[in-house]
Order: structure tokens, then sequence, then C-alpha cells
């Protein structure tokens, strides 16, 4: 289903917050009983082999995705595995780029199996068992923070630190639907081996954020992307969790953005929007250009005259990220 985040779950106060959301409350105590009644009755699968959960502790986009692709480049024998948010198809699957499409296994496994061999399964159990049929030694499941069905060896937690123009990665604390966290903020940061923190170029984390997750080791992640060689004015859209990120990016690279548009995140773009697009840049004289998350849920038709920014994670320190992780993945394993 295509969502749109509520910029006010951002918020650290509830100050932006419609007057209706106080009834929006109860169901997030609801929430909260459902989750802790499937943990407290959970018997979960223990693979043979190693498995790095990428999650985060809240609904919307926390910039998993490219930290999966970098651990991905980094591991020998690693494979990818997400539940396919977003298509149709139940797996467990491996997803080939050459048959495959976005409405089959969703826009982030068909975008990661470019690069690396990548796996989908509704039930992330069955999907450890098909690849322990293959030569994989080591599993990167997405977004399995909070997933009690399948034990990990590494627990890493992805938090967008960018606290520019009042934003908070947490929210005033509120639980999904009532604000954007998943869990009690305390409970997720204590499950974490690791933490990944996101920050724009040049800047530092805000020591309260720093406060809140210090009890772990904290790595810095920064967006790596090269302006595109494109000449002239950019008509730019996206339909991401956090859309307005790729307008900044791209005018951080010193593009010429003369239109941007958003979408709801996972949107299939249908030819009816892609023509109004289409009919906006040739009347602006300009270029198009999406993510690469959106571009892979692109018909070929379209994807010829449209162009994505290639985006990748650097770490401050890689290697103490890798000796980290490597250190983890020598321990005894989680419950789940």
């Amino acid at each position: 289903m295509a969502i749109r985040t509520p910029d006010w779950w951002y918020r650290r106060s509830a100050q932006g917050a419609p007057w209706w959301r106080f009834a929006l409350w109860p169901l997030s105590q609801v929430w909260l009983a459902v989750n802790a009644g499937k943990a407290a009755k959970a018997k979960p699968y223990r693979s043979r082999l190693k498995v790095i959960s990428i999650g985060n502790v809240t609904l919307g986009g926390s910039g998993k995705t490219p930290i999966a692709d970098e651990i991905l480049r980094l591991l020998p024998n690693a494979v990818g595995l997400s539940r396919g948010h977003g298509g149709k198809l139940t797996g467990p699957t491996q997803v080939d780029p050459q048959t495959h499409d976005a409405a089959e296994v969703g826009d982030e496994p068909l975008m990661l199996a470019q690069r690396h061999p990548f796996w989908i399964a509704r039930d992330r159990a069955d999907g450890l068992r098909a690849i322990e049929a293959t030569q994989a030694t080591t599993v990167v499941v997405d977004d399995a923070h909070q997933n009690v069905m399948i034990a990990k060896d590494v627990h890493i937690l992805v938090v967008d630190g960018d606290t520019r123009d009042g934003a908070w990665p947490f929210g005033d604390g509120g639980i999904c639907p009532y604000g954007p966290l998943r869990e009690p903020l305390a409970q997720g940061v204590a499950r974490a081996d690791l933490v990944i923190l996101w920050m724009p170029d040049g800047s530092a984390p805000a020591p309260d954020l720093l406060a809140l997750l210090n009890t772990k080791p904290v790595f810095i992640a920064r967006l790596t992307a090269e302006k595109p060689p494109i000449d002239g004015p950019l008509l730019a859209f996206a339909g991401i969790a956090k859309p307005w990120k790729f307008e900044t990016t791209l005018r951080d690279l010193g593009c010429d953005v003369v239109s941007f548009k958003t979408f709801p995140d996972h949107f299939p773009l249908y030819d009816t929007q892609l023509f109004d697009l289409h009919g906006e840049a040739e009347e602006l004289g300009a270029t198009q250009i999406t993510t690469e998350k959106d571009w892979v849920r692109l018909d070929a038709i379209w994807r010829k005259d449209i162009h994505y920014l290639p985006i990748r994670a650097r770490f401050d320190n890689e290697a103490g990220f890798a000796n980290a992780l490597q250190g983890l993945l020598e321990k005894p394993r989680h419950r789940f």
C-alpha cells in the first residue's frame, strides 16, 4: 500500500499535529499489546547461517536499504532477504532482475538484486530455509528488528540523525499510529548490537540524540552521490518515505531543480502521472530524474527517458564498522 509519512510524526513536540491525533492513542496501545503477545509466544527459527538484521524503531524511511547494500558489498557469500513489500509474490523466491518486476517482488528487492543475490519471502523463516540450500554463509535480512520468528546473530539499528528544521528521528515518542515508533524507543535500542546513524555531510550528531543511543556502539554513515552528468534544468520526482531528502541531495550537488514532485512511498506510477511529468518536463525544457528505487518501478518504455541518481552509504569509520560487525558475528546468537 502506498502511504505518505505524516510530517507531524517527526516533530519533537506535538505542535503541528492534527487535533484528532489523540483518537489514535488507544490504537497505539492495541499495537503494543498485539506485538507483546507475539513476542511472548514466539518460537523463532534458528538457521545454520549467520543472520544479520537491519531495522529501525520507526515506520517510514530511515535509510535501511543503502545500509543493506553496503553490508552485502562488504561480506563474502552474503545474500539479502526481504519480505518483498509492495510485491505480489509470497516466496521464497530468488529475485531475477531480468524476469521479475517491482509489482511481483517489490521495488527495494528488485533494486538490490541488480547487485547482489537477493531473495524475498513473506515468511522470513521459510526464506532462510530456502537460502540454506545455496552457497551463502550469511543472510542480511531487511526490516527485521521487530521480527520475532527468526533468531539473529546481529541486530543493526538504523537511525536518521538529521535534525535540521526541527526534525527529530523518534518524534515525540508516540507509538504507531499515534506517532512513528514501532515499539518503545528504549526497548528497541536495548535489543540493538550497534547503531548506524545517518548524518548530512559536514554535520555532527546532536548531543541529546547521542545520549539516547550511547549505550551501543554508534557508527556515522553519510550519503555519497555524484552530480548527474545532465546539462540544464531538472524535473525531479520521488515516491519514498521522506521525498524531500532527495530534493535536498540534488540541490546540495548543485543541480538546477526547477520542479519537484512527491508521491507516497512505494507508489506505483501509472501512465497518467508519467505523461503529466513528461509534459511538464517538455514545457520547462527539463530532464527528468528520480531515485533508483522509483526508477526500478517504471516500465521499460519510460526508463529510457528518465534518469536516476545512484547513491551509496559511506561510513566515517569504515574499518571500525567492519571490525565491529565481524566481532558480533562471532558472538552467541540472540533469541530473536
